[in-house]
């Protein structure tokens, strides 16, 4: 039976190989490929018609705590995801795939995909196991990946990631996991190992959660702004940036008038305090 150990190197020496990647060996690999494929094109293509859903899934429980609070929260509106926002989501989506498909051609078993896990009626769906080590399969940037690579991501997890794959190993009772990761910019893949004394309780998380989330009163905001440059303006940390709640949150932000935020060239850049007005397109955001 294969390693997981050697996954990476596997996975690029078929791809250098000549073979016949379509042989008949292949071909319920590749298939179920192809299904995948048009399971990740209808749900991006239907994500704007879907209903918000206010259950707990284990996919959350890493998220910061007002975060949390608010995707739990009737009647409180979150920004759309743009366009541009929903073609990368998809595009790692395929990516994510794309490495199942490569480390079963490589010799690797995969089992268990997307099966429902339950912790203390929290569900989620790992992605499986891959030479029955238990893996998440991640896309990220150039930025995020370099954590997968050099093995620090339970030192700055801002996604929850560990906290995640945490709830997938105590349902499972596994006591170590692993991430498969590749960066969207470069391909470049990497392995990443967990191992019990990385991961949270993820029993006592989700008990906290349903506590805190049950609350009528928003915990602590999550990050504080940052200075913008030396122009005395304050601006959103970067985990705020993408928060879909970022408005709500911050809506007594500027003396009660709320975020305001300012088209730069390199993007949009949102201020919680403006001392000095930008000398750049102010954007209003509906």
């Amino acid at each position: 039976m294969a390693s997981i150990d050697t996954l990476v190197e596997d996975i690029y020496k078929t791809l250098e190989a000549e073979n016949n990647m379509a042989s008949m060996k292949n071909k319920e690999s590749l298939e179920k490929f192809g299904r995948e494929m048009i399971s990740v094109a209808r749900r991006a293509l239907s994500e704007g018609t879907r209903e918000r859903k206010t259950t707990l899934r284990m996919s959350q429980i890493g998220k910061p705590d007002r975060q949390l609070w608010y995707d739990m929260q009737q009647g409180i509106e979150a920004v759309e995801i743009d366009g541009q926002t929903r073609l990368k989501f998809l595009y790692g989506e395929i990516l994510e795939a794309l490495l199942v498909l490569l480390a079963e051609v490589a010799g690797h078993e995969v089992t268990e995909q997307q099966k429902e896990v339950d912790v203390l009626g929290v569900k989620g769906h790992k992605d499986g196991r891959i030479d029955g080590v238990l893996t998440d399969i991640k896309s990220a940037s150039p930025y995020a990946f370099k954590k997968f690579k050099e093995g620090t991501l339970h030192t700055d997890d801002p996604f929850g990631y560990i906290a995640q794959i945490s709830g997938y190993a105590e349902a499972d009772n596994d006591s170590q996991a692993a991430f498969l990761a590749i960066d969207k910019s470069s391909a470049e893949i990497a392995l990443m190992k967990i191992e019990s004394v990385h991961m949270i309780n993820a029993s006592e998380r989700i008990s906290n959660v349903k506590k805190m989330t049950a609350s009528s009163t928003p915990p602590e905001k999550c990050y504080q702004p940052e200075p913008d440059g030396k122009s005395g303006n304050m601006k959103l940390a970067i985990g705020c940036v993408f928060c879909p709640y970022k408005f709500n949150c911050w809506a007594d932000a500027n003396n009660g008038q709320g975020i305001r935020s300012f088209k730069y060239s390199n993007g949009v850049r949102h201020l919680v305090q403006v001392n000095k007005i930008p000398d750049v397109e102010e954007v209003i955001y509906v």
